[in-house]
């Protein structure tokens, strides 16, 4: 045998050169894949072939006639489709095998055909082009951020000098507090004013005077476009309370007639150091803790501040469902001095900075990291004892709800009964120091479980009986025997319900 031509493929075995010199047929093995047995046929020549489909592989034997038919199939060289041997001697083709011919195709690393099916080719031929056009849509994204962002920076210069710039259809300095407040009710930026507007809002506005002390700091008395607001100043080792505070204010649909109304919260310099403020509604009544030390109220009087704190009570404690819903909210620190009075001599709860919050919907509870905790004399037993269920929201609304208690011990001791008054006390005054420690309290409710002590007058009113009545459902010592602020609101709105027809009567 002869080696082949450059133009003929070595795998046909130099099978052209022998045409010319043999006419007689050969006997060659004959098979297909729809043949059910291997025959015998006769040819000028003998071939085994090999291809390769999307159905499979498709072994073949058998021969061939005419001299241009065996210059078409002998001369073709494998491809990764198909390959073919022929040969010139009787059942020449009788020995190959399909792995022999196998052998033959172009293959990859692996020993495997190399097969292109439709979706092969078309990542090859649109894989270029997709990752073209996601590298121009980051583009255009890229752009885009880099273009808000110039817009944004431009919004807050424009803030800065009174423009609100589409946030609000009028300008800042023609508005009310009630006005700008309004609005942000329906613009789903929370409970305060729109971002843009606090900050506007908060460098406008003068200190006038300090009305209160605390260990967060300061609360001062502001004007901002000849309107009061209150101005609480944190210290900067306080910084956690202010941002709980403040995420807790921009809460959707906190707003509330019984919670605090907030208005703007700003981190700014004065004298050359870092203030961290709150804006809210200011109350010129101050606190319930203040009120009740310079006013004695009468028994309806005394009923509607404490159907207002419960008011609040149930709907911080209450989730709101929905798209633009609300959490629901627990204090954790609730006592007169977080309580306020306004002109119309109903209450609304403040100080929001201790709150934690909770949602059904991903089982979601989220305590700040604040590591503050409450104030001492308002402790619940099961805070005091170490035996709260801190990852139970119900847990910390039953805390709550004791405190609640307290607060309406403080009032009904203020509260005009045939004349006869008590001074103001706060609770526990007879059993603690005044600034007791969290074992001194621990020992009255815990130890000996005592509470605060209930004058006898208040058996013969009616009303502070009925009070009595309520607040000792607030002071179980197994959390979950107490009220829930829902039922106790509905138990002072039968309550005052009764006052009202006995004065009828």
């Amino acid at each position: 045998e002869s080696t082949c031509s450059t133009k003929i493929p070595l795998c046909v075995f130099n099978a052209l050169s022998l045409i010319s010199s043999t006419d007689g047929k050969l006997e060659c093995l004959c098979e297909t894949p729809q043949s059910l047995q291997a025959t015998k046929c006769h040819g000028t020549r003998c071939f085994s072939s090999v291809k390769v489909s999307s159905s499979g592989v498709v072994f073949e034997h058998g021969c061939l006639e005419g001299l241009d038919k065996i210059r078409l199939h002998c001369s073709t060289a494998p491809s990764f489709h198909q390959a073919i041997f022929c040969c010139s001697q009787e059942m020449c083709n009788g020995n190959t095998t399909r792995s022999s011919l196998m052998s033959l195709l172009p293959t990859t690393p692996e020993g495997e055909p190399v097969r292109y099916h439709v979706e092969t080719l078309a990542l090859i031929v649109l894989g270029p082009v997709v990752v073209l056009a996601l590298l121009s849509v980051v583009s255009v994204l890229a752009c885009r951020r880099l273009h808000h962002g110039r817009l944004q920076r431009l919004q807050e210069f424009d803030t800065e000098q009174g423009a609100i710039d589409g946030l609000i259809t009028s300008n800042v300095g023609d508005s009310t507090l009630a006005e700008l407040l309004d609005h942000s009710c329906t613009s789903g930026s929370g409970s305060g004013l729109p971002f843009l507007v606090q900050r506007t809002v908060a460098r406008q506005i003068s200190l006038m005077e300090c009305v209160g002390k605390g260990r967060y700091g300061e609360v001062w008395r502001g004007q901002w476009q000849g309107e009061n607001v209150a101005v609480k100043i944190f210290s900067s080792r306080d910084e956690k309370s202010w941002f709980r505070e403040t995420e807790i204010y921009n809460t959707v649909l906190l707003r509330h007639e019984n919670i605090l109304g907030f208005m703007a919260s700003d981190m700014t310099s004065r004298n050359s150091s870092t203030q961290l403020w709150l804006i809210t509604h200011y109350h010129e009544n101050g606190s319930l803790y203040d009120y009740l030390q310079r006013v004695a109220v009468e028994t309806s009087e005394g009923l509607a501040m404490a159907a207002s704190i419960a008011c609040g009570l149930v709907h911080l404690h209450t989730e709101i469902f929905g798209t633009e819903g609300k959490p629901a909210i627990a204090h954790r620190d609730l006592k007169s001095k977080n309580i306020l009075v306004t002109k119309e001599l109903r209450c609304c709860i403040a100080d929001l900075g201790l709150a934690v919050t909770h949602s059904q919907a991903d089982n979601l509870l989220d305590v700040g990291n604040n590591p503050k905790v409450g104030t001492k004399r308002y402790m619940a037993p099961e805070v005091l004892d170490e035996t709260i269920q801190t990852d139970c929201f119900d847990a910390y609304k039953r805390v709550d709800i004791w405190a609640f208690g307290l607060v309406l011990w403080e009032i009904a001791r203020r509260t005009y009964s045939n004349g006869i008054v008590e001074e103001y006390k706060p609770p526990f005054y007879d059993q603690v120091p005044n600034d007791p420690s969290f074992e001194d309290m621990r020992k009255v409710v815990c130890v000996e479980q005592q509470r605060p002590f209930i004058p006898n007058r208040w058996f013969s009113d009616p009303t502070l009986s009925a009070l009595v009545k309520l607040m000792k459902e607030c002071w179980y010592q197994n959390p979950s025997a107490r009220l829930t602020a829902l039922r106790i609101k509905k138990t002072l709105d039968k309550i005052h319900s009764s006052l009202e027809k006995g004065k009828e009567s």
